[in-house]
């Protein structure tokens, strides 16, 4: 390990601030600055783009925090493809690290920033090589075609890295982490345009684009068919939102005691999505990755996980991970037993896979009950009634903590899946994340505010 560690040690990083705590004003002014330059990026073109096979792939492009056909076209995909195979690594007992200690922490972030950065430059040479973002065909055949290829993964290279150090700014300079915050950027703006969107759809010109002029428009000329779809995706958006925020407002309160002031106390939080929305986050990144590389595949002549008639997966794997919109084929008269043996599957990948992520992600990011009572002993509390041990805290906060791990990670699996068969806008996946990382991003926002107003605050929030 000592070469591994050099490198890591060696490796260039955002340096964090110097004071213990940032202000209110300095973490929103820098989690503003890389917001902004998220968006400024995504408009930035690919210097010598011929054809972009990958803008089909909307929902794709949102999973990830991408746009494809700029310079941000891997996103958050090669960090979130590393966090996932290191994570299974770890889970699985392949590689040994000791998550409780900071020496392994730190080896664990140095080796996933690794993996992130080979990712970037294996995603980069995969899009370009095999034909999803190729220069012109005009120049197939010829030396500056080689030429044209390099200069293009070495743009998607260098977005890569920069997406890469702009999520280290926001995990030490600002809220919450880079990953989230650029999902729940795309989902928002993508919610906005479907919603909103008053310019005529492109199969539809008599109809606008976006859902609520569509369904007046639907109304006004009798067309109750399109009414009815226009007013399912806005049903089921409005639905996802307002069940994930109740969801988020469920929580175990565990009471506590300053063990040497009596008679003041506090209460410590679980909360029923207990692992966020980080296990759908993984779940819909593997999934977006198996249908992006599939497409890839077929376009190389090699189908091995299926096969497409135009933007939807047909046969093989893809197809059977991809979520039928049943809403819309009901309302249509269209739906099918293939179609529900389909969405059968697609809820139990996503449940599944979202317990493991959600127990992985629960080991490795200091959630584990040991990592828990560690913190609450340092913070001076503990559990009236029993003895200020460990041990003792550990064994009563697995009684909570694993439950909440399965169940929760069960819970956000299904909603996302379910709201993804209801034809959401912005799929309902999408939706799902952008609630939970506003909620969340809401909740430490309003936390750090009190803690800048009632300095005094500080110590029982640690």
């Amino acid at each position: 390990m000592s070469l591994l560690d050099t490198i890591i040690n060696n490796l260039p990083e955002v340096r964090g601030p110097k004071q213990k705590r940032l202000s209110f004003k300095e973490k929103l002014k820098w989690t503003l600055i890389i917001l902004v330059l998220f968006f400024v990026m995504g408009l930035v073109p690919l210097f010598g783009l011929g054809e972009n096979a990958l803008q089909q792939f909307e929902f794709l492009s949102i999973i990830l925090g991408a746009s494809f056909g700029s310079i941000l076209s891997l996103g958050i995909g090669p960090i979130v493809t590393s966090s996932i195979v290191l994570q299974l690594l770890v889970g699985t007992g392949i590689l040994n690290l000791d998550m409780t200690s900071t020496p392994g922490r730190q080896r664990f972030q140095g080796m996933q920033k690794i993996l992130a950065v080979f990712f970037i430059i294996f995603e980069a040479a995969i899009y370009i090589l095999m034909g999803g973002l190729a220069p012109s065909p005009a120049l197939a055949g010829t030396p500056l075609f080689a030429q044209m290829q390099m200069i293009l993964i070495f743009q998607l290279f260098l977005g890569g890295i920069l997406i890469l150090f702009m999520d280290e700014v926001i995990s030490k300079w600002g809220f919450g982490s880079g990953v989230s915050l650029f999902i729940a950027a795309g989902v928002a703006q993508q919610i906005f345009i479907r919603a909103f969107n008053f310019l005529p759809a492109p199969n539809q010109p008599e109809l606008a684009a976006g859902a609520i002029p569509a369904l007046f428009q639907s109304l006004s000329t009798g067309n109750l068919t399109n009414a009815g779809l226009q007013l399912a995706a806005l049903i089921s958006t409005i639905l996802v939102f307002m069940i994930c925020v109740y969801g988020q407002s469920i929580k175990a309160e565990i009471p506590l005691s300053f063990g040497k002031v009596r008679g003041y106390g506090m209460r410590w939080p679980l909360n029923f999505f207990y692992t966020s929305n980080i296990p759908v986050i993984l779940v819909a990144a593997l999934m977006a990755n198996i249908q992006l590389f599939a497409r890839l595949l077929e376009r190389w002549g090699h189908p091995i996980f299926g096969t497409f008639s135009g933007n939807s997966p047909i046969s093989g794997l893809v197809y059977w991970i991809n979520s039928p919109d049943v809403v819309q084929n009901i309302i249509k008269g269209s739906f099918s037993l293939t179609q529900l043996g389909q969405a059968a599957i697609y809820v139990s990948l996503m449940v599944g896979g979202a317990i493991i992520f959600s127990i992985f992600w629960m080991q490795t990011a200091n959630m584990d009950a040991r990592s828990q009572a560690k913190q609450i002993l340092s913070s001076g509390l503990q559990i009236p009634g029993f003895r200020r041990d460990e041990r003792v805290l550990e064994k009563i906060l697995s009684r909570y903590i694993w439950p909440l791990t399965i169940v929760g990670g069960a819970s956000v699996g299904l909603l996302a899946a379910l709201a993804d068969l209801t034809g959401a806008l912005s799929r309902g996946t999408g939706i799902l994340l952008a609630v939970m990382i506003i909620y969340k991003l809401y909740e430490e926002i309003a936390k750090q505010h009190m803690m800048d107003m009632h300095p005094s605050m500080r110590k029982f929030m640690e």
